[in-house]
């Protein structure tokens, strides 16, 4: 029974899996924080464009 508790006790296996899921979280949230300024840039854009186009074939 200790051999086995040693042997959990020194297993770090885990908390490398640990540390590879808040890796890939912050990953995650700075791609969804990317797109979304990129999304409302984008949307600016379209609106213009669109304005433009309404102004010139009015």
């Amino acid at each position: 029974m200790t051999r086995l508790i040693r042997r959990l006790l020194k297993n770090d296996s885990g908390a490398t899996a640990i540390e590879y899921g808040l890796i890939c979280g912050l990953i995650f949230l700075v791609i969804v924080g990317a797109v979304s300024l990129f999304a409302s840039r984008v949307t600016g854009t379209f609106d213009k464009v669109s304005t433009a186009v309404n102004t010139a074939t009015n």
